[in-house]
């Protein structure tokens, strides 16, 4: 499907019937040809991490119920689906009656697999639970305070550069971000960075982060850039990158890309 034909960026009406043909699919194919990937394999395990904050049905007899979700794609997924597509999805919920939160999970759960093209993973969470945790993950090393003399604002690979020492580092930057490639709104994020190799020029990693500032891409394809250039450039033995983006239309996506499947998104960061 062509992105043009996309509800993001166009007025919308918002359904009060449940209709699952709402939801968008973008092919991920082409921006992984466009970083390189182009016999149909890449070099990771991974997954997008969703949190749905703003998730309601009826209840039997017309009572609502409200909760929120985690929705988990993974990165192998022929399709993302488009966020606000997603967000119309969910709203189209919100008038229909649904006799138990497992029957909407199942539900969503079906559609949203069906939409991307592999099996989706559906958490429920009841509003009244105690929230996930929330902070600053334990053990990265902030690198926001680096000295950066030639600033740029635009996609900067070269950036990336390594010296001789080999390194076990956990990096954090708060300077995440990125343009809607469709409505050019802005996207915040942290960036964490895992990796066992040549020891990455800090100052450089920074300056290729700040580089994104008016990059126009979707999250998944921003986190996917960032781990085939660090991969290619500086030669890890093991690597790790996920974004924690901000909260958008009661949405927010965290992608991680890594070279073990045991890997995660971590902890939820104040900002979400």
């Amino acid at each position: 499907m062509a992105l043009e034909k996309a509800p993001l960026g166009k007025a919308s009406d918002y359904p009060d019937e449940y209709d699952p043909s709402l939801l968008f699919p973008v092919p991920r194919e082409e921006n992984r040809r466009r970083i390189g990937l182009t016999d149909g394999r890449w070099p990771w395990f991974g997954e997008d991490l969703w949190q749905a904050w703003e998730v309601s049905w009826l209840r039997h007899g017309g009572v609502p119920a409200v909760a929120w979700a985690e929705i988990r794609f993974p990165a192998a997924s022929p399709a993302i689906i488009e966020s606000k597509s997603l967000k119309l999805y969910l709203n189209s919920l919100n008038q229909s009656v649904f006799s138990s939160p497992e029957l909407l999970r199942e539900t969503i759960e079906s559609d949203l697999s069906t939409a991307c093209g592999a099996a989706v993973h559906v958490t429920m969470r009841s509003v009244d639970e105690p929230s996930p945790a929330v902070g600053r993950p334990e053990g990265y090393e902030l690198i926001d305070n680096e000295t950066v003399s030639d600033v740029v604002y635009e996609y900067a690979p070269e950036s990336l550069t390594t010296g001789d020492e080999v390194v076990t580092e956990q990096l954090c930057s708060h300077l995440l971000k990125s343009n809607c490639p469709v409505t050019g709104q802005p996207d915040w994020g942290t960036v964490l960075i895992r990796y066992s190799g040549p020891k990455i020029d800090r100052a450089g990693l920074l300056r290729y982060i700040v580089g994104f500032r008016q990059k126009q891409d979707f999250h998944e394809h921003c986190v996917e850039t960032l781990f085939t250039d660090l991969m290619s450039r500086c030669q890890p033995q093991s690597l790790m990158v996920c974004a924690r983006y901000t909260r958008r239309g009661g949405l927010d996506i965290n992608p991680w890309r890594s070279t073990s499947a045991d890997d995660g998104p971590g902890p939820r960061l104040t900002r979400q």
